[in-house]
């Protein structure tokens, strides 16, 4: 056992490590390259342009990025414990289809006139939130959480959201469209600093309350019948990780818009190195997820420089072939 926790703590040095590397990288690439020296400067120098472009730009986004990128994949290792299905990610339930109607809504209705720009990210939650509900609410069989109906009635709500975005969109005015396109894409543009600390600390509790559910993600990854044996309040522990997994993806929804494969490659990797154990699964897809979209948004806006490209569509195609190369060493492994 020592020498497994010694090997988790490499680990997760490690991925420490590479993740400050990441973000000092992206503080220093893009439109305006800077020195690793101006941005160590920048922190001191608060009236010069490098101070500007690090905490106005550039700084806001990478944490951002970090939160929204840790959260979902932390949010697709509870969906795929919970479920004990590999392709479960946090959109397949149609919470991200919810959020991204809500925030439709808005910009048609041009709801954000009145109520600012922060209604944006409101009114996606506020979608999502009541997706979550409605989901519950359909799925709760006398006291009991049927997992599979929840999972056919989610991917059955995502069509739905999509057919009813395609509408909104189709009777949209030309700025309209562009708006809500946009924001499906996915963008870690977001600057302000309130709503970027908010979505920081969101994470990092998120993070802390899954490790109350380590030990039960690693018994019901047996079956629910084991897990019973075992010990663990099998029903407590199906509602509650449905409800923070779940409650975490409409966060990230609502303030990146929809960010795809984050949640489902992220975590596949991680168990290709380390296991299964939730215990090291759960911290160490935190950590590469924030890695891997903050590596994603800085290709997305240095690409085609200085136009950016929405992350989005960054993280499918290289989430994609990721994905695509795991499944391919996995049936090699297994021959």
């Amino acid at each position: 056992m020592e020498e497994k926790l010694i090997h988790w703590l490499i680990w997760v040095t490690v991925m420490v490590v590479v993740l400050l590397c990441v973000g000092v990288f992206s503080l220093s690439i893009g439109s305006t390259g800077l020195s690793f020296r101006e941005v160590i400067l920048s922190f001191s120098q608060k009236e010069s342009m490098a101070h500007s472009i690090v905490f106005d730009l550039r700084l806001p986004r990478i944490l951002l990025g970090f939160a929204v990128g840790g959260t979902l994949s932390l949010s697709g290792v509870m969906l795929q414990g919970l479920f004990r299905n590999p392709l479960v990610e946090p959109y397949t339930l149609g919470i991200s289809g919810g959020a991204a109607l809500g925030v439709s809504l808005n910009i048609a209705l041009h709801l954000y006139h009145a109520a600012g720009v922060v209604s944006l990210p409101l009114s996606g939650f506020i979608g999502a939130l009541a997706v979550i509900l409605l989901l519950y609410s359909l799925s709760m069989r006398r006291g009991i959480l049927k997992t599979q109906g929840l999972l056919l009635t989610g991917v059955m709500i995502s069509f739905i959201s999509s057919s009813l975005i395609m509408l909104i969109m189709a009777v949209s005015r030309a700025e309209d469209l562009h708006g809500i396109v946009f924001w499906i894409m996915g963008s870690l543009g977001e600057s302000d600093w309130p709503f970027v600390k908010l979505m920081g600390a969101a994470s990092i509790i998120g993070l802390l309350l899954s490790y109350f559910f380590a030990l039960d993600l690693n018994a019901l990854s047996l079956g629910e019948e084991e897990a019973l044996h075992l010990g663990v309040n099998v029903e407590r522990s199906k509602k509650l990780l449905f409800a923070l997994a779940s409650l975490l993806t409409g966060l990230c929804v609502s303030s990146a818009g929809i960010i795809g494969f984050v949640g489902l490659v992220v975590p596949h990797f991680v168990r290709m190195f380390l296991g299964h154990d939730h215990r090291i699964l759960l911290v160490s897809s935190f950590l590469c997820g924030a890695v891997f979209l903050v590596l994603c948004d800085t290709l997305a806006r240095t690409i085609i420089s200085p136009l950016e490209l929405p992350v989005g569509v960054i993280t499918g195609i290289v989430g994609g072939i990721l994905f695509v190369y795991a499944l391919t060493q996995r049936e090699i492994v297994m021959g």
